[in-house]
């Protein structure tokens, strides 16, 4: 693993901070546009989840320009949708010219959620596929902390703070615009879809000790990968239930409405605003430390086994935070939170990309991974739009109650179905997934 592919996959990688900073900065300013504009619990939730109904259509069709133009110019149009994104939603003077441009900042998320884990796997050598593909869930961590972080410094710096607060995404949208045009395309985008031997020879060689070999096993791949097949048959049934199921239970730990809501839930824990502010920056500690952790054993360990710490970890945590809600013993609250970020950060957040751009051959891997990204963001946008109805009519120990119940669910699954793949080729995973 030397020092082209680590750059090459830190800057695609940084599409995930921009992924990051742009879903979670919303968190510092749903309350003042929610008094600003006058919005009910409806309106108000179906604002801050306009960017992920921007993501259900970005994931949708994310795969498909990657595969006609190419992994690296549909990331450079990613990084600027962001950057016109972050600028016009600062500047929105009413609640619809603010979702708008929240909607197309969830294209790009919906879209590098796809592309930036495929380009990621394709040019990743097998035995460091698992930490180099975690590299993008390690920006959006990170851009999460930098949001939280930010919100926090910029509070209380007028009646506009929370304007300054959504553009800070627009500076390392244009930074990391700038850092793919010097990023090559994808090898394997470049065999499959151009026939550019010598263009793919010449990547490959700066990155794999052993570039003829590589482009032997996907050129003898080739008829395979680029068969137009539906991708919704009986033969891929079995990778497409995996995608689903990671994907749905992802959600269904109540992550979203965590990261989005993090400030109310800690004020409703009794916090004051600067309290839950600052509360809500530990939230992004946490996520990065145990990221870093799931960094250094996703191939050591395995896969399964990181799921496996996960899942325990949130069955845990979010029966705790019930249990306290309903208790009205708020004093451990912050530090439950705390436990129930660092169990996704190690499990479900640092395999899902990893695993769904694995699971998938190439003829539909892009459309694989469209399909999970797909899963994972309709049910985002639900949660995220209806959280606040439904703390309202039921209050926080049923919601975070049912959360713990759906995690029993992914403890199940990833004993009795997920594989792993944990130091396999992609075309190995693909006959032992597809035949099996």
């Amino acid at each position: 693993m030397n020092k082209h592919v680590i750059f090459w996959s830190i800057t695609v990688g940084l599409g995930g901070m921009l992924f990051g900073m742009d879903m979670t900065v919303i968190s510092g300013v749903e309350k003042t546009i929610k008094e600003l504009w006058h919005l009910d619990d409806w309106t108000h939730g179906f604002a801050m989840a306009t960017a992920l109904y921007g993501t259900v259509i970005g994931a949708a069709f994310g795969g498909i320009p990657a595969d006609k133009f190419g992994r690296k110019k549909t990331l450079f149009w990613i990084g600027l949708s962001f950057l016109i994104s972050s600028i016009g939603a600062a500047m929105a003077d009413d609640v619809n010219s603010f979702m708008i441009y929240r909607f197309l900042g969830g294209l790009g998320i919906g879209a590098s959620s796809v592309v930036a884990p495929i380009y990621i796997s394709e040019i990743a050598p097998a035995k460091h596929r698992g930490k180099l593909v975690i590299s993008f869930q390690l920006n959006i961590v990170l851009g999460i902390l930098i949001a939280y972080v930010s919100n926090y410094c910029i509070s209380g710096l007028g009646p506009n703070d929370w304007r300054y607060m959504l553009a800070i995404v627009g500076l390392p949208s244009l930074l990391f615009s700038i850092l793919i045009l010097f990023t090559p395309e994808s090898p394997t985008f470049l065999l499959l879809y151009r026939n550019d031997l010598a263009g793919a020879k010449k990547i490959l060689s700066l990155v794999d000790t052993d570039a003829d070999s590589t482009i032997k096993r996907i050129l003898d791949n080739k008829s395979n990968s680029l068969q137009k097949e539906n991708i919704f048959t009986s033969k891929y049934f079995r990778p497409l239930l995996l995608a689903f199921l990671f994907s749905f239970f992802n959600q269904l730990s109540g992550i979203n409405a965590v990261l989005y809501y993090a400030p109310r839930i800690f004020e409703k824990a009794h916090l004051d605003k600067s309290s839950a502010l600052l509360q809500s920056a530990g939230i992004g500690v946490a996520n990065l430390i145990f990221t870093l952790l799931g960094w250094y054993l996703i191939d050591r360990v395995g896969r399964k086994v990181l799921m496996y710490i996960g899942s325990f970890g949130y069955i845990i945590s979010l029966s705790l935070i019930a249990y306290s809600f309903y208790s009205s013993s708020f004093e451990w609250v912050p530090m439950y939170i705390f436990a129930f970020i660092a169990a996704h950060a190690i499990g479900q957040g640092s395999v899902i990309w990893v695993f769904i751009s694995e699971i998938f051959p190439n003829s539909v891997r892009a459309t694989g991974m469209a399909w999970g990204s797909l899963t994972h963001w309709i049910l985002a946008a639900l949660i995220t739009n209806f959280f606040p109805v439904f703390t309202g009519l039921l209050g926080e120990t049923y919601i975070f109650a049912f959360f713990a119940i759906m995690m029993v669910g992914q403890l199940l699954y990833v004993k009795y179905l997920m594989p792993e793949t944990k130091g396999a080729t992609l075309e190995d995973i693909e006959n032992t997934i597809i035949l099996h």
